[in-house]
């Protein structure tokens, strides 16, 4: 299904790259987000419901055998600093949506940003995708900054698209098309 090979890191820096994420990766995932609860639960509704590193194995492992999500560990200076990924694959219509976290740690220095662009060149050049998709919380100005840096579009509110914390919240969709990312890179 994927153009080039799956299982290759993407490099962004010498001090940053991605590898396809595997369930020897679990512990370090649930590492962080145990010890970053009250921040990391603020934007994302998997967090209370990761209790223990087996719950991420699960994640890990379901990632794994799928073929329309795919997910990479973000590496930063040689260590596991978040997660990055496809989801919704869809090779007929040639769209895709990027979902990521990154630990708290971490934010703030354009790594994200550069995580997200990477993986952009990938689906458009390696997979031959037409259309990604990123979905942010209105309120979220960082992760909501990303797409805007990045060139997308905002196309609209799915409304109360996403339950978190017990609430329904919105979510802003933004897009980029394949014709646009090409534009950039001239």
């Amino acid at each position: 299904m994927f153009a080039t090979s799956p299982t290759q890191v993407l490099r962004i820096a010498p001090d940053l790259y991605l590898r396809p994420a595997t369930v020897a990766d679990a512990q370090a995932l649930f590492n962080i987000i145990n010890s970053q609860r009250p921040y990391l639960r603020e934007w994302l509704p998997f967090v209370d419901l990761t209790r223990q590193a087996s719950d991420t194995a699960l994640y890990l492992q379901t990632i794994t055998n799928s073929t329309s999500d795919k997910a990479y560990v973000i590496i930063v200076d040689e260590a596991v600093a978040g997660l990055i990924g496809f989801k919704g694959v869809e090779y007929f219509n040639r769209k895709v949506e990027i979902g990521y976290w990154l630990s708290q740690h971490q934010q703030g220095k354009g790594i994200m940003q550069r995580c997200c662009k990477r993986l952009l060149q990938y689906a458009f050049d390696g997979m031959n995708m037409n259309r990604v998709q990123l979905k942010v919380a209105p309120e979220n100005y960082k992760s909501r900054n990303i797409p805007i840096k990045l060139g997308f579009t905002l196309e609209g509110t799915e409304r109360e698209g996403e339950l978190l914390n017990g609430s329904y919240h919105d979510l802003e969709v933004y897009s980029l098309l394949k014709k646009e990312w090409q534009a950039q890179q001239l």
